[in-house]
């Protein structure tokens, strides 16, 4: 076998160097991977296999000012009690659009506070609907009537719906889409929401447009 030039050999301070300047292209790559499991497209986990990764249990709220709002995507489908359901039906009124499962376990912790609002909110023009990902029909009835849920949600087993936000995707559940009056995006919050922290939120946004 033939050696080496001592010039093409590597010095042990070269070879310190190196390991220097390849640790924070390692650690960019790892963040880029756990980045990866809870951003992006929404199909990209299941709770079955990330678990953890796919439920948001921290409270992340981004507001949108008017005229700096990217308009919301035509969202229609099956209830899960069979009805058909378009949000253009509800254009003039503020939607709070809530992507949830029944075997997420910080979407039963804010079930009760959306059922609450939803009922109290309603005369001032502000509707609830709620987007059941990855869930059978048969649980997520139990998860609404245990929890008093009142207003509609429309079943996406496929997150074709979470698909359509492509500009500001759910990147886990819970998570909460504030669509103001002109049909404009005027809020994401990823995680689960209170009546203190969503409530305020909501009655702004109606204000707008009164």
């Amino acid at each position: 076998m033939s050696r080496q030039p001592r010039s093409a050999r590597a010095t042990p301070g070269a070879r310190m160097r190196a390991r220097r300047l390849a640790w924070p292209a390692l650690i960019a790559v790892a963040a880029l991977t756990v980045a990866g499991c809870d951003g992006g497209d929404i199909g990209a986990n299941t709770p079955l296999s990330s678990g953890a990764s796919f439920v948001g249990s921290s409270y992340q709220s981004t507001f949108f000012r008017p005229g700096s709002r990217s308009e919301a995507p035509a969202v229609s489908g099956t209830t899960v009690t069979g009805q058909k359901l378009s949000l253009a039906a509800y254009r003039g009124d503020v939607i709070a659009l809530n992507f949830w499962g029944s075997w997420c376990a910080p979407c039963r912790s804010e079930a009760p506070a959306l059922g609450t609002m939803a009922t109290q909110l309603l005369p001032k023009g502000i509707r609830f609907v709620g987007i059941d990902i990855r869930d059978e029909p048969t649980a997520a009835l139990a998860f609404m009537q245990d929890f008093g849920i009142s207003y509609p949600s429309i079943s996406d087993p496929s997150d074709f719906i979470a698909a359509l936000f492509h500009d500001f995707p759910p990147a886990a559940i819970p998570s909460t889409i504030i669509i103001d009056r002109t049909g404009r995006i005027a809020a994401v919050i990823i995680g689960p929401v209170t009546y203190r922290n969503l409530r305020p939120l909501l009655t702004q946004v109606a204000a707008e447009h009164s």
